[in-house]
């Protein structure tokens, strides 16, 4: 591994700093089912409903999701914190066995969390690299929002979760 240079490390540090929703990116189809977590996601269009994702290279994960072409954005809600730590790799639980719980909707292309706050099934329209991530770009198929739950954000290295906006 190469050492981080002033200027990466300041990047990480200020990006720590930014506020994002954590979101499980899920794939299935020929080349495996899997999901992680992630805190890039960002809105791209409404014409047609698109979004892009970012995905490391150098993860297991990039060229099964690269593959199969097909893909859930699970936005979690306040008290997913801990499916965002086992689609981080962060616990021990394997890849298989997260799929046997019984929290994902029936009878879907991808993988879907019954309860996230927030859920898309889209398809990758293009990739585009940049330096040691790809962007995903996913046409959206199905937008569906659960506002009967908060939702969960990555800040200075921790989840939180979010409620309901304080009416002034």
């Amino acid at each position: 591994m190469t050492q981080l240079t002033q200027i990466q490390m300041d990047f990480r540090t200020a990006m720590a700093h930014l506020p994002a929703a954590v979101s499980i990116i899920t794939t299935d189809g020929p080349h495996g089912r899997l999901g992680i977590t992630v805190s890039a996601v960002c809105s791209v269009t409404d014409s047609p409903p698109t979004v892009l994702v970012c995905v490391n290279k150098n993860s297991a994960a990039h060229d099964v999701f690269k593959n199969n072409g097909k893909v859930g954005i699970n936005v979690l809600a306040g008290e997913q914190e801990e499916l965002a730590r086992h689609f981080s790799g962060a616990t021990q639980v394997p890849m298989d066995q997260r799929f046997t719980w019984d929290i994902w909707e029936k009878d879907t292309d991808v993988p879907v969390l019954a309860d996230a706050h927030v859920k898309c099934i889209g398809t990758i329209e293009a990739i585009t690299e940049q330096g040691s991530h790809s962007v995903l770009f996913i046409r959206l198929d199905r937008v569906e929002v659960n506002n009967d739950n908060n939702g969960l954000v990555y800040f200075n290295r921790a989840f939180h979760p979010i409620g309901p906006p304080v009416a002034v």
